[in-house]
C-alpha cells in the first residue's frame, strides 16, 4: 500500500498548463496548497491503494451496477506489484533512450557540447504531455472521466440554447480534470511512465557532472579537445550549462503539455480491460524477465571470446543492471520524504544530491590507474544506470512549476548549488590535484 497520491511529486503536482483555454483570469493552483488540503484532509497519513481508489469509494455508474459487469479490483500486493515491475521495466527503457539519444546527439560541429540536455529536454517534454494528457487513460473504470463531462457540457450548451437546461446541474470542466487527475496518478501504468521512464530517461547527476566539467574545462567536445582558457570563462561556462539545461528543460515540460492539449482530439486510449488483464500481467514478466535477462548478460558477455576487449557490456549492460536499483529508490525516498515539507520536495532533493555525489566518486574512480578495463565499465554502469534513474530533471522542472515562485527559486537554486558544492569538493579534490588520468575502457 503507497501513499502515492500526496507524496509523490511526478503525480502528485497540478499540470503545467492550469488555463489551457487562455480565460483571461484563472488561479494557479500551487504544489503547496494541495499538501495542506491533503494535510487537513488527513489524507497525509493514510495509505492510498494504487488500484482505481474511486472503484471502492464511489457508486458505480449504471451501467456497471450489473455485478457481471462490474470488474474485479486487483488487491493491495497485486496493485504493488503491477507498479514495481512497471517502475523496474521502464526504468530500462529510459536509460536505454537516454543513451541512445546522448549518442546521437554527440557529433562535429554539434552546437551543444554537453551530453545530458535533449535527455532532459525529451524527458521533461514527455513528462509535461503526460500530465496534461486525459485521453490516454479516459476509460478507466470508477470514476466519470474528462471526456465523458465534456460531452456532458456539449449537450447543456445545446439544451441551453432551447432553454431548457436545468442550472442546478451545470458541469463544472475544472472539476471534471480534478476527477480525472485523481483516478490517473493510482493507475499503475501512468505511474511507470512519470516516475519509471520519464525519471529514468532525464539525469540531474549528469546535468551537475556536464556542469562541473564546463568549471573545470573538461567537457569533452565531439572533436575530442579542449581549449585553455581563464577562470572567468570557466565561470560563464558553467553559468550557460545551467541556464540552457534549466531553461530547456522548463521549456520541454510545458511544450509537452501543449502538444497534449492540441492533440487531444487525436489522442487514442487506452481500453481498460486490455490494460489491466494484459498490459499489466505482461509487465510483470518483462520487467523481472529483462532485469534477469541483463544480469546474465553482464556475466555472460556475447563477445567473452573475442580477442579484443569485452566492450560490449560496457555500452549498456552494466548500466541497464543497475538502472532499476536508482528507479526503485527514488521512488521509495520520494514517498516517504517528499510529504515532510511542502514547500521544498525533501525526496527529490535527497535522491539528486546522494546520485550525483555517487556519481562524482564514481567518475573519480575511473580517472585514476585503478580496477582495469572491466572496473572502469562497471563505473560507467553506476554513472549511467543507477546514478542516471536515481536522479532526475523532470521530476524536478514539475515541482519548479508547481510551487510558489519564491519557493520554486529557493529550490531549485539550492538544489543546484549543493550538487555542484559536492562536485567541487569530490571531483575538484582530484582534477586540481593530480588531474584526470585518461579512461581505460571503451564505451
Amino acid at each position: 500500500m503507497f501513499a502515492i497520491e500526496t507524496r509523490l511529486d511526478e503525480v502528485a503536482a497540478p499540470p503545467p498548463v492550469q488555463n489551457p483555454d487562455e480565460d483571461p483570469l484563472y488561479r494557479h493552483v500551487t504544489l503547496e496548497e494541495i499538501r495542506s488540503r491533503n494535510q487537513e484532509n488527513g489524507q497525509e497519513g493514510q495509505d492510498v491503494n494504487l488500484h482505481v481508489k474511486d472503484s471502492s469509494r464511489k457508486e458505480p455508474d449504471k451501467e456497471t451496477k450489473d455485478k457481471h459487469l462490474r470488474p474485479k479490483k486487483a488487491s493491495a500486493f497485486v496493485t504493488q506489484l503491477y507498479t514495481l515491475s512497471y517502475l523496474v521495466f521502464f526504468a530500462i527503457l529510459g536509460t536505454l533512450a537516454r543513451l541512445g539519444l546522448q549518442a546521437i546527439t554527440s557529433y562535429p560541429g554539434a552546437p551543444i557540447t554537453f551530453s545530458s540536455l535533449w535527455p532532459n529536454f525529451g524527458g521533461s517534454l514527455f513528462m509535461g504531455f503526460l500530465s496534461e494528457d486525459r485521453m490516454l487513460f479516459k476509460e478507466e473504470w470508477g470514476t466519470p472521466t474528462y471526456h465523458q463531462q465534456v460531452e456532458k457540457s456539449k449537450i447543456q450548451v445545446q439544451d441551453e440554447e432551447n432553454s431548457s437546461a436545468d442550472s442546478s446541474k451545470v458541469v463544472d470542466l475544472a472539476v471534471a480534470k480534478k476527477a480525472h487527475l485523481a483516478t490517473k496518478k493510482t493507475i499503475p501504468l501512468y505511474v511507470g511512465l512519470a516516475t519509471g521512464f520519464c525519471g529514468s530517461f532525464t539525469s540531474f547527476s549528469s546535468f551537475i557532472r556536464d556542469a562541473f566539467l564546463a568549471l573545470s574545462n573538461d567537457l569533452p567536445t565531439p572533436l575530442g579537445s579542449t581549449a585553455s582558457r581563464n577562470g572567468g570563462y570557466s565561470f560563464m561556462a558553467v553559468v550557460a550549462v545551467i541556464l540552457i539545461t534549466v531553461a530547456g528543460s522548463i521549456s520541454g515540460l510545458h511544450i509537452g503539455a501543449h502538444i497534449a492539449i492540441l492533440l487531444e482530439p487525436y489522442t487514442p486510449s487506452l481500453p481498460y480491460m486490455l490494460t489491466r488483464r494484459i498490459i499489466d500481467r505482461l509487465a510483470v514478466v518483462l520487467a523481472w524477465g529483462s532485469w534477469i535477462g541483463a544480469v546474465f548478460l553482464a556475466v555472460w558477455p556475447p563477445d567473452r571470446n573475442s580477442a579484443g576487449p569485452e566492450t560490449w557490456r560496457g555500452r549498456a549492460v552494466f548500466a541497464i543492471v543497475s538502472a532499476p536499483l536508482g528507479c526503485l529508490c527514488r521512488f521509495y525516498a520520494s514517498l516517504y520524504l517528499n510529504g515532510k515539507i511542502a514547500s521544498f520536495p525533501l525526496g527529490t532533493f535527497v535522491v539528486n544530491i546522494f546520485g550525483t555525489a555517487i556519481l562524482g566518486m564514481s567518475y573519480d574512480l575511473q580517472h585514476v590507474p585503478l580496477g582495469g578495463v572491466v572496473g572502469c565499465q562497471v563505473l560507467q554502469g553506476v554513472e549511467d544506470g543507477f546514478c542516471g534513474c536515481l536522479t532526475t530533471v523532470s521530476t524536478w522542472v514539475s515541482e519548479l512549476a508547481a510551487l510558489r515562485r519564491s519557493h520554486a527559486y529557493k529550490y531549485g537554486a539550492v538544489s543546484v548549488v549543493t550538487g555542484l558544492c559536492f562536485l567541487v569538493v569530490i571531483m575538484g579534490s582530484l582534477r586540481w590535484t593530480r588531474g584526470f588520468a585518461e579512461m581505460l575502457c571503451i564505451h
